[in-house]
């Protein structure tokens, strides 16, 4: 049977094959694409039992049942999020969906300092002076994170491996959570409101998944109980901030800054090369001209301990859904159990 996989990275790729074919061995072929399944490409999978998405494949009603129609039944989405796939159309076709649940927080939690320090220390705006021999320090000032308080908004295992950082970097550790995790009590972390976190956070960082209940959780009112002063962080999901607030708070002159790994119409742009083209999203581009606001392309992930365990959880998933077996990874299917659609924790 061949398998196909949609949006495949060029580094990505080998470390897919790699764990496909120690567990396939040959008995099926990996097809992998670069590009991403929508309405589009979705015929592009007729007559593939075993479709491989991620995060920014547009599966919705209309996508779904085409493949359906095509001969789809399972979906493996190659990521945690998957608020890309319309499960209840997916399960009212009778799809098995099947997503990551796991794979190394550090990757994500890392990254989410790495912005944030270039974001404070003005790493960014400083390699490219000094790439032109300007060796100026005017407006390249920061501030010491140590003793100031750090907001975590979602403590799973990401939040909790962001909290570690910071209870390192000595930072007071303000939460927020439906479920308090005893390893950032530990920390010294106090839960709170999301309003405390964010009025008295120097830092707010966010880490929790995209659900009806936190889309746009920060939002206007959000973003006007910060610190002029503080600094946003978002490696999680686009969906979470409300980029036309952003726009609005960051004219009026807050926050200090702000580090985005993903921005919520990301899908069509992201991991594209988009450089000989107009730029099209005027919100994208708006908040390219603020010196003080960094954007990634959704990379936070993307160290090779995490996409190699991507992989080998992805190709556990297609093993399990070809012997009848379900887990903790199935959202859709017979005895699903990975999706309540209530848990903030990541």
């Amino acid at each position: 049977m061949e398998i196909v996989a949609y949006g495949v990275l060029a580094d990505e790729e080998p470390l897919l094959r790699e764990s496909f074919d120690r567990v396939f061995a040959g008995s099926h072929e990996l097809r992998c694409l670069g590009l991403f399944l929508d309405r589009d490409t979705a015929p592009t999978a007729e007559g593939h039992e075993v479709v491989l998405s991620g995060v920014n494949d547009t599966l919705d009603a209309e996508v779904l049942r085409a493949l359906a129609d095509g001969g789809t039944r399972m979906i493996a989405q190659r990521a945690t999020g998957f608020n890309n796939i319309d499960l209840t159309v997916a399960e009212e076709l009778g799809l098995t969906v099947a997503r990551v649940s796991y794979y190394s927080p550090y990757s994500v939690a890392e990254f989410a300092w790495a912005l944030a320090l270039a974001v404070d220390r003005r790493i960014v705006r400083a390699a490219h002076r000094t790439r032109e021999f300007d060796f100026r320090l005017d407006g390249l000032m920061g501030r010491d994170l140590h003793g100031r308080t750090a907001g975590i908004m979602g403590t799973g295992k990401i939040g909790t491996a962001f909290a570690r950082i910071a209870h390192g970097f000595g930072m007071r550790l303000l939460g927020w959570d439906i479920n308090e995790n005893p390893e950032c009590l530990a920390l010294g972390m106090r839960y709170v409101e999301p309003e405390r976190l964010l009025a008295e956070s120097d830092l707010v960082s966010l880490h929790v998944p995209l659900l009806p209940s936190t889309h746009h959780l920060v939002d206007a009112e959000a973003l006007a109980l910060m610190k002029n002063d503080a600094i946003l962080i978002n490696t999680s999901r686009g969906g979470l901030i409300d980029t036309g607030a952003l726009l609005d708070t960051l004219r009026a002159g807050k926050p200090a800054g702000v580090g985005l790994d993903v921005y919520e119409e990301e899908a069509g742009l992201f991991f594209l090369d988009k450089s000989l083209e107009v730029m099209t999203d005027e919100r994208l581009a708006r908040l390219m001209t603020f010196n003080n606001v960094l954007v990634t392309s959704h990379q936070a992930y993307f160290t090779r301990d995490a996409v190699e365990q991507i992989a080998e959880t992805t190709v556990r998933n297609i093993e399990d859904y070809f012997s009848g077996r379900t887990g903790d990874n199935t959202l859709v299917g017979p005895f699903a159990s990975g999706h309540d659609g209530k848990a903030f924790s990541r």
